[in-house]
């Protein structure tokens, strides 16, 4: 049975972009006889707001669309803490206290997720008063794997290779866990077997798949659809200030018939879809 998710973080707003993402893993797992989750991922600090997760139920309603709905992220921080444990005795995890002032100011070379760390701290004795993160040492990871493959259902086939985005963070400064190192976790924990997400978060996967095999978790599919651009050709977004979905909802818009038309791939005036 496939099971797809729509894991929106309670820190904003939905906005046309979730709603598209939604609909998306929303009818491909009815199409096909399966299940859709909904998951809030809620481990933002201050940034995530419980009223939020809230709007999202009913923005997901008005959309028309149905769901089972598996524990947020805020329950979850023992299987993070263990996950972080575990590839720390490995030696595949290293503190790092650098800021992002600090590895601005050595001329860092761009990734796909913008500044890539240069591994200032990588065995250096560290100032144990400083705040740390945990680092994945990418090459010993590979090294220690070799390669690696996955599949997604629009671009085929795919090799592992996440050293253009360098050490990348898995427990944060100030928080238990990065974006890379929860979501893998809980697609595991939640059986989700097709990730379905936006083609901007493509390059993650090759992170994803390396911690997968690290951690010894089942390997989904994935499927990253095009996402939605604004007038000036950006990708649609909270700090954008993209309107919202509840705004729309207040509004009076009728929200099941704006889902078939973002069905058909009819946007609003000066809405259009990224090409592949």
């Amino acid at each position: 049975m496939v099971v797809t998710r729509f894991a929106p973080s309670p820190n904003g707003s939905l906005h046309l972009g979730h709603a598209f993402s939604a609909i998306t893993a929303h009818d491909i797992a009815k199409e096909r006889g399966g299940r859709f989750l909904l998951r809030i991922e809620d481990i933002d600090g201050e940034r995530s707001l419980p009223e939020k997760a809230e709007e999202f139920r009913a923005d997901l309603a008005w959309l028309g669309l149905e769901w089972e709905e598996v524990p947020e992220q805020s329950t979850r921080l023992a299987n993070y803490e263990e996950a972080a444990q575990y590839l720390l005795h490995e030696g595949l995890l290293y503190p790092c206290t650098c800021t992002r002032k600090d590895i601005a100011a050595l001329g860092p070379r761009m990734g796909p997720e913008g500044v890539v760390y240069p591994g200032t701290c990588k065995g250096q004795a560290l100032d144990p008063d400083k705040p740390a993160a945990l680092r994945l040492d990418v090459d010993r990871a590979m090294t220690t794997l070799g390669e690696l493959f996955w599949e997604d259902e629009v671009d085929g086939t795919q090799i592992a290779d996440p050293r253009p985005f360098g050490d990348v963070v898995l427990v944060r400064k100030d928080a238990p866990a990065s974006y890379h190192l929860a979501a893998t976790l809980d697609d595991a924990a939640d059986g989700v077997t097709l990730v379905t997400r936006g083609q901007d978060l493509f390059s993650s996967t090759h992170i994803h798949r390396v911690l997968q095999e690290l951690l010894g978790l089942p390997v989904p599919t994935w499927h990253h659809h095009p996402v939605l651009l604004d007038e000036e050709g950006e990708k649609l977004a909270k700090r954008r200030g993209s309107p919202s979905l509840a705004d729309r909802r207040a509004a009076g818009e009728d929200g099941r018939a704006l889902a078939r038309q973002l069905r058909k791939g009819e946007f609003p005036a000066g809405i259009t879809l990224a090409s592949a």
